[in-house]
C-alpha cells in the first residue's frame, strides 16, 4: 500500500506542478489539491491502521513528503505538517480518535502547537481562547490541535502542566482569513485561528511533555513500532523532508534551465565546467540531508522495534542533524541560485518559488538551531544538559 502512494503521487506530478502558481495566487492549496493528496493517501500514512490509516514506515512518509514538495513546496508543506498529526492522534483514547475518523478516515486536523491560548480549569475540562499564527493547511481541516498554557481567573500562568495540545473541531474555531500574506509558502495557506471560551473536554487535552518523552504512548498502551518511535522523529523531520523536496525541486528546475541556457558570449553553460561541478556539489549536498535523515530514523526505529527506549544522545544527535540538514540543503539551494543567472527570477520560472518556499520552511521554530546544537553538544560531552533544551529532544 506504501507504493501504491507513491506511484500515486509520482501519477500526480504534472499536476501538483501546475497548480503551484494557483496556490500562491489564492494563498491557500485549491480544493482540487486538497483531493489529490486524498486520493494519494499521503496523510493516512502515520494513522492507525483501524481508523483507515496505512501505519507505514516513518522513512516512507518522509520519502513521500519530499516528492510532493518537489511538485509543488506548499503542497508538500501541507502534507507534512498535517500528515504528522495522525501519528499523535494515535496516543488519544479510542473515543477521541472515534470522534475524528469514525465518519471519514480522510479527515484531516490542522495545528499550531505553540502555546499561544489561554485555557482556564473548569468541571471536566478547560475554557480556552486565544490567537494562532501558521496554522498551515488550515482551509481544509475538520479539527485543530491548539497549544495552551493553563492560567487562573486573573489570566496568570497556573500550574505545572506545561503546554498544554488541545483537540477542537472546526466550529469551535475561527479562521482568519486575510491573515496569511507571506513572501514563502504562500500557497500552504498558514492562516490565523482564533477561540473565544470554547469548552475543550479533558480527554480531548495531551500534555506536550508527555507526548515527547514518550509517556503519552506508554500511557496509551501502543505496542507498535511507529507510535514509540520519538516525538523529535516525526514533526521535526515532517519540517526537514518538506524543504529537502523543495530543494530537490529546485534542483530539476535548474538542470533543466541550464540545459540550454547561454551566456552573454552565446555560449551554452553546460560548457562551463566550474558551473558543473557547482551543480553537482550543490545536488549532492541536498542528498546528503535526505540521507543523514534517514540513517538517523533507521538507527532510531530498529532499537525502538528491539523493545528499547532511545537514549537521549541518540535523539540529540537525530534532532541536531535535523536542524543541520534542513540548513544544509536551503544553503546549497542558495549556492545553486547564485549560479543561475538573472532569468532565474522570474515568475514563470520554478526556481524562485522554490527559493522563497524553502526559505519560508527554514524560518520554522523547529529549525531555530541554537537549543537542539547545544543539547547535543552538552550531552556528546557527558554534562548535564538544562531542561530547557529537553523539551523538544
Amino acid at each position: 500500500m506504501v507504493n501504491d502512494v507513491l506511484e500515486r503521487l509520482e501519477g500526480s506530478r504534472v499536476q501538483l506542478e501546475a497548480q503551484a502558481a494557483e496556490a500562491e495566487e489564492l494563498g491557500t492549496l485549491p480544493g482540487h489539491t486538497a483531493d489529490i493528496l486524498k486520493k494519494t493517501g499521503l496523510v493516512r500514512m502515520l494513522q492507525p491502521a483501524r481508523h483507515g490509516g496505512l501505519e507505514a514506515d516513518p522513512r516512507d512518509f518522509f520519502d513521500a513528503v519530499i516528492l510532493t514538495a518537489e511538485s509543488c513546496g506548499a503542497a508538500g508543506w501541507v502534507a507534512g505538517v498535517l500528515g504528522s498529526h495522525p501519528w499523535q492522534m494515535a496516543l488519544m483514547p479510542e473515543p477521541v480518535q472515534n470522534d475524528v475518523w469514525a465518519t471519514d478516515p480522510d479527515t484531516w486536523i490542522a495545528s499550531p502547537f505553540s502555546p499561544f491560548g489561554k485555557a482556564r480549569t473548569v468541571e471536566g475540562g478547560y475554557l480556552l481562547s486565544g490567537r494562532w499564527q501558521f496554522s498551515s493547511g488550515t482551509d481544509h481541516c475538520e479539527w485543530a490541535w491548539l497549544g495552551a498554557t493553563v492560567v487562573d481567573a486573573d489570566g496568570d500562568r497556573a500550574g505545572s502542566e506545561g503546554t498544554l495540545h488541545m483537540l477542537l473541531p472546526r466550529g469551535d474555531y475561527t479562521i482568519v482569513d486575510g491573515s496569511w500574506n507571506a513572501v514563502g509558502l504562500r500557497g500552504s495557506g498558514s492562516k490565523d485561528v482564533t477561540v473565544s471560551n470554547a469548552f475543550i473536554p479533558a480527554e480531548r487535552v495531551i500534555a506536550e511533555q508527555k507526548v515527547v518523552s514518550g509517556l503519552a504512548a506508554r500511557e496509551a498502551g501502543r505496542s507498535e513500532t511507529l507510535f514509540r518511535m520519538p516525538w523529535s522523529a516525526i514533526f521535526p523531520n515532517a519540517i526537514t523532508a518538506a524543504v529537502i523536496g523543495m530543494c530537490r525541486g529546485a534542483l530539476a528546475a535548474s538542470f533543466d534551465y541550464q540545459r540550454d541556457r547561454v551566456d552573454e558570449t552565446g555560449r551554452l553553460v553546460r560548457e562551463d565546467k566550474f558551473l558543473l561541478a557547482q551543480l553537482s556539489e550543490c545536488y549532492s549536498e541536498v542528498e546528503s540531508a535526505r540521507a543523514q535523515m534517514m540513517a538517523n530514523l533507521s538507527r532510531m526505529w530498529d532499537i525502538v522495534d528491539s523493545g528499547r527506549e532511545v537514549p537521549f544522545e541518540i535523539r540529540a544527535a537525530a534532532r541536531c542533524d535535523q536542524v543541520r540538514g534542513s540548513r544544509r540543503a536551503v544553503e546549497a539551494l542558495d549556492r545553486l541560485y547564485s549560479h543561475s543567472g538573472g532569468n532565474a527570477l522570474r515568475s514563470d520560472r520554478p526556481m524562485q518559488r522554490f527559493w522563497r518556499d524553502a526559505h519560508a520552511g527554514l524560518n520554522h521554530a523547529i529549525n531555530v538551531y541554537s537549543g537542539p546544537y547545544q543539547a547535543h553538544a552538552l550531552a556528546r560531552m557527558g554534562a548535564a544538559v538544562p531542561d530547557a533544551l529537553q523539551r523538544d529532544i
